[in-house]
């Protein structure tokens, strides 16, 4: 892959429809639990393998096709979460590890894939900036059903958002790991600054 693809219209529009509503009422959906690179965002984290994609499965069905499209065959645990964007909204520059919470070894992903599930009409600015090396390789302006992948030890940053409404993104870093670093990642737990997580080993 050089450095990144996209696929247009990725799935049905009702399907884009229906995950907005559903993770829009999620009780996990709150102000972001990730780092202080994400300023101004919502949404809430599943880290899972791949032994534990069922259970993700039943307990965040409107996942499932998305999920079953995205994730790569070699990749054995992920970690996913919608992104909220609105106006002011941004990201700053960054490598994704986020399993690194979980066992410090952990290198980048092997990829990390993007669905645009809403993007308001005339957006300015909520461009994903990507970088190699300080070198930028690609500005994607999001579209709204458009599925992207790109390599997951590449920096990667998004624009502050200008104008009013909401850019939903749906995220996941896809990693492939050694045994031992497998038996440090739960098999399937939410993290949310709304609920209590749910970790299971």
């Amino acid at each position: 892959m050089k450095y990144y693809r996209e696929q247009l219209n990725a799935f049905p529009s009702n399907y884009l429809n229906n995950l907005w509503g559903e993770v829009q009422a999620s009780p996990y959906f709150a102000v972001n639990n990730l780092n202080r690179d994400f300023v101004g965002t919502k949404g809430f984290s599943v880290v899972f393998q791949r032994s534990g994609l069922t259970q993700v499965e039943q307990r965040f069905p409107f996942f499932k096709p998305y999920l079953d499209f995205a994730l790569q065959p070699l990749c054995n645990a992920f970690y996913l979460n919608p992104l909220l964007l609105k106006e002011g909204s941004r990201v700053d520059p960054h490598i994704d590890r986020s399993l690194r919470s979980y066992c410090k070894t952990i290198e980048p992903p092997q990829e990390v894939s993007v669905l645009y599930v809403k993007v308001p009409p005339d957006m300015e600015g909520g461009e994903l900036v990507l970088r190699s090396h300080k070198r930028q390789v690609g500005q994607i302006k999001p579209q709204m059903n458009t599925l992207l992948y790109f390599q997951g030890n590449l920096t990667h940053s998004v624009n502050a958002v200008k104008t009013p409404g909401s850019r939903l993104s749906l995220v996941c870093e896809q990693y492939n790991l050694c045994e031992v670093q497998l038996e440090d990642i739960p098999v399937f737990t939410v993290e949310s600054r709304a609920a209590q997580s749910t970790k299971k080993k």
